[in-house]
């Protein structure tokens, strides 16, 4: 589990998203490894999403999104291998299934690890635990202002390919400027962690990213989730 500090309050009704539509819940995974996977998994569930602990490649099979959380990303990897999930996972996103990763979840995408992102990961990027902080940053396209972000050992993008979408950026101090959210087709992934506070957006636009990428492959329908 997370040592994150505690959640703040949660947010104003305005920046906390309503139900979203679908045919049918979705299936969406959380990596399950290692790091603060209920967190995320709450999230989803409040969202309208099925959930599913994902800590072997048959509990892949017939997902329609997955989420890879924050934690260790060292231990992380290292489970990734010994489980062997590292090629089923990048033939899930070839095959174009959406992926969220948060923090940790970053670096497991980037060039250097699992390679389904063209982004290259800083680890620790804004420092130790004791320099973890909480910062407003405007995400491009997110309607109701600023999402509230927590940075704990936070990596930040240091390169970013053509094909990557930069979302936001950090603003003032020593590390303005520097990439925190970032997207590249159905692969949404950001520094900090939006599962720590009351704000829903961040994982709205991922379940709403899952059901439209799952209505195009069935052709279905919408219906309100009740």
């Amino acid at each position: 589990m997370s040592d994150a500090p505690a959640a703040r309050p949660a947010a104003p009704s305005a920046q906390t998203a309503p139900p979203l539509a679908t045919t049918a819940k979705p299936v969406v995974g959380v990596l399950a490894l290692q790091g603060d996977f209920e967190a995320h998994a709450r999230v989803l569930a409040r969202l309208g999403a099925r959930l599913r602990e994902v800590r072997t490649a048959r509990e892949l099979d017939a997902l329609d999104g997955l989420v890879i959380p924050g934690g260790e990303s060292t231990s992380m990897t290292i489970g990734i291998e010994r489980e062997r999930l590292a090629e089923p996972l990048r033939e899930l996103v070839l095959r174009g299934l959406p992926v969220f990763g948060s923090c940790a979840g970053l670096i497991v995408l980037d060039r250097e690890h699992l390679g389904v992102m063209d982004v290259l990961a800083k680890r620790n990027a804004f420092g130790r635990q004791v320099d973890s902080f909480e910062s407003d940053v405007d995400l491009s396209g997110m309607p109701g202002g600023p999402v509230h972000a927590v940075f704990i050992r936070a990596p930040w993008v240091e390169e970013a390919g053509p094909g990557v979408e930069v979302l936001g950026r950090v603003e003032g101090g020593p590390a303005d400027g520097k990439i925190v959210a970032v997207r590249q087709g159905c692969v949404l992934a950001t520094s900090f962690h939006p599962e720590l506070t009351g704000d829903h957006r961040v994982h709205a636009l991922f379940v709403d990213l899952v059901r439209t990428e799952r209505a195009g492959r069935t052709g279905a329908g919408t219906e309100e989730v009740r």
